[in-house]
């Protein structure tokens, strides 16, 4: 039996202390292929979330990815983060939390046989709905490339 990792239940018994405290709970994650963030605010690899209850609607923390739904310029957008992806948790008004190592990230992780099977579904998804939608949003950032690899259909379904 594989050992059950204590990052998520750390996780989210420091988020609980931030809300109990009134402070603002923050994530800091690394973001790879398997993480949805929008990628125009990703800095050397790296995303800073607030994660409060204002901030975010539907917040789910489960033991192996975080999701919600935040808006970004007034733009709601629907997050996915691996907890395995997670740097840190902290509040951000004393800068008290918790800090992880990550060595491995979820993308990093997956098994090719994981990969192959995901690979024909998301591209077909994109080639019959949502490119041809995509590509008027995507045609004015063509010098901006982060956005295009992990943005994903995220931005254009909620168009």
């Amino acid at each position: 039996m594989s050992e059950i990792s204590t990052k998520p239940y750390l996780l989210r018994a420091i988020y609980e202390w931030c809300t109990d405290s009134g402070y603002t709970p923050y994530l800091a994650v690394k973001v790879d292929a398997a993480t949805t963030v929008p990628m125009e605010y990703v800095r050397k690899g790296e995303i800073i979330l607030n994660i409060s209850y204002g901030a975010t609607s539907g917040l789910k923390m489960d033991n192996d990815a975080i999701h919600f739904r935040a808006r970004f310029n007034g733009v709601s957008r629907e997050l996915y983060i691996p907890v395995q992806n997670v740097l840190a948790i902290y509040a951000n008004e004393n800068g008290q939390g918790m800090a992880f190592e990550v060595n491995v990230t979820a993308a990093e992780m997956a098994p090719p046989a994981a990969e192959e099977a995901s690979v024909p579904s998301l591209s077909a998804v994109p080639g019959k709905h949502e490119v041809p939608a995509a590509e008027p949003v995507a045609a004015p950032k063509d010098d901006d490339e982060p956005p295009k690899k992990g943005g994903r259909p995220t931005l254009t379904r909620i168009k």
